[in-house]
């Protein structure tokens, strides 16, 4: 008896991967991209990233004033939610005109070869009663790590109010050295809140 000839079987939108082993293995379809969510239009005027940190025992603030940020949101949506934050880091402000001066140095912030920090989503997760969870990457220096932000959202009418923050350790994005390498004067960790107006695009 002449072996019999295995059939190549064709499906609409399903690709057939070789036979192997006298089996057809079809590989599933593409998964469908998530539609971008909601975009929204932050109130710069009215929303604030700053950082917290201490020198020798003692507490400062500061903050940046020339930053971005494009944001696509939907509690509804989460998949096809993204952010994206730009900051110049040249424009920090911490209430000392000596470490305003010091902090843009290569030491520091090394804003000649690298003059902004971008953070941008990977998710976004629900922590219940208006809290949720934004993971992504942030680079700074160069160096770019995962970062988690836990924030609450409001939304009323077109209007969104965001308050979080997030803890960085400093040394791991190389910022500080020489003498400020180690936490001896200056915390590894800084902490960053942020506060943002955002208003519905269209």
């Amino acid at each position: 008896m002449r072996p019999s000839v295995a059939a190549v079987v064709v499906l609409s939108g399903i690709a057939a991967a070789p036979v192997a082993a006298g089996v057809l293995w079809l590989a599933p379809p593409k998964a469908q991209a998530a539609a971008a969510a909601t975009a929204w239009t932050v109130d710069k005027a009215n929303s604030r990233i700053r950082f917290r940190s201490s020198f020798a025992g003692m507490g400062f603030e500061g903050g940046f004033s020339r930053w971005d940020a494009r944001i696509n949101f939907d509690p509804k949506n989460l998949a096809g939610s993204r952010a994206v934050v730009t900051i110049d880091l040249a424009s920090v402000n911490s209430g000392d005109a000596d470490r305003d001066q010091t902090l843009p140095t290569a030491e520091w912030f090394d804003v000649k070869k690298t003059p902004q920090a971008t953070f941008t989503s990977t998710s976004f997760r629900d922590l219940g009663g208006g809290r949720y969870q934004a993971s992504g990457n942030l680079t700074l220096k160069g160096v770019t790590r995962p970062v988690s932000f836990p924030f609450t959202l409001a939304i009323q009418g077109t209007t969104a109010r965001v308050t979080g923050q997030a803890t960085l350790n400093r040394s791991q994005f190389k910022v500080g050295q020489g003498q400020f390498a180690g936490a001896d004067t200056i915390p590894y960790e800084v902490v960053v809140p942020i506060n943002l107006v955002a208003k519905r695009a269209g």
